[in-house]
């Protein structure tokens, strides 16, 4: 059925008007609570949908649902707007100092989760970790091994990026981080399965991980004698 264009202004101006009465309410309860807006806009929506009652109440509930979406779907694509110029995404985001509000840097700054950010580089790699095992190990490792794993585990940058800000080979970069990563686990192996044999407490995680490695050991040892 098609609509007149003044059907369709009613339209667009009681959206609006819906719009409008959900951002107040959304201000109303930031001035009273001290609040973030995004986290207001949250919780009027909350009380907005507990009120609804009629089949207009549920119509209004819908549209804050549209806007909303169309407010998360407008971020997205901003922050994945693709640019073929690299100089251009430099000089659009580089010189932003800090970095922008919605950096997993700043997301875990504002929770109050002070310490990922106090030692969030290569040679505070340890006490990035709650796990004591895991710490010892990372501890352990000299400076260049540090890096290598930080940026790779951390950051998550290919072996061809951290090549590159070392002025190593990816190949160099790759053999030394497996090497790592295989020690760190034999290590981890020794210290934990004494405890998982004697039956002592140990995290899921922990315990998935010795009954991982000894199912490893025993298929290499398998195809060690079928040789």
């Amino acid at each position: 059925m098609s609509h007149t264009e003044e059907e369709k202004r009613q339209e667009r101006e009681y959206r609006r008007r819906i719009v409008d009465f959900w951002k107040t309410s959304a201000q109303t309860i930031r001035d009273g609570t001290g609040i973030l807006m995004r986290e207001s806009r949250e919780v009027a929506l909350a009380n907005i949908e507990d009120a609804a009652r009629t089949k207009n109440d549920f119509k209004k509930v819908g549209i804050i649902w549209d806007e909303r979406d169309r407010i998360e779907k407008w971020r997205v694509d901003k922050q994945e707007e693709p640019s073929a110029d690299p100089k251009a995404v430099k000089e659009r985001f580089g010189i932003i100092i800090p970095q922008p509000i919605g950096h997993q840097y700043w997301r875990e700054l504002l929770s109050g989760n002070f310490l990922d950010v106090i030692h969030d580089c290569p040679h505070e790699l340890h006490e990035l970790t709650a796990s004591r095992p895991i710490y010892d190990l990372t501890k352990g490792l000299d400076e260049n091994r540090k890096e290598i794993l930080y940026y790779r585990a951390i950051r998550l940058w290919t072996p061809q990026r951290i090549a590159a800000h070392r002025g190593q080979t990816d190949r160099n970069i790759r053999k030394v981080y497996n090497k790592m990563v295989d020690e760190m686990r034999e290590k981890l192996y020794k210290r934990l399965s004494p405890r998982y044999k004697a039956g002592e407490p140990l995290t899921h995680r922990q315990r998935e991980f010795v009954e991982s490695y000894m199912a490893k050991e025993k298929q290499d040892k398998a195809g060690g004698d079928k040789g």
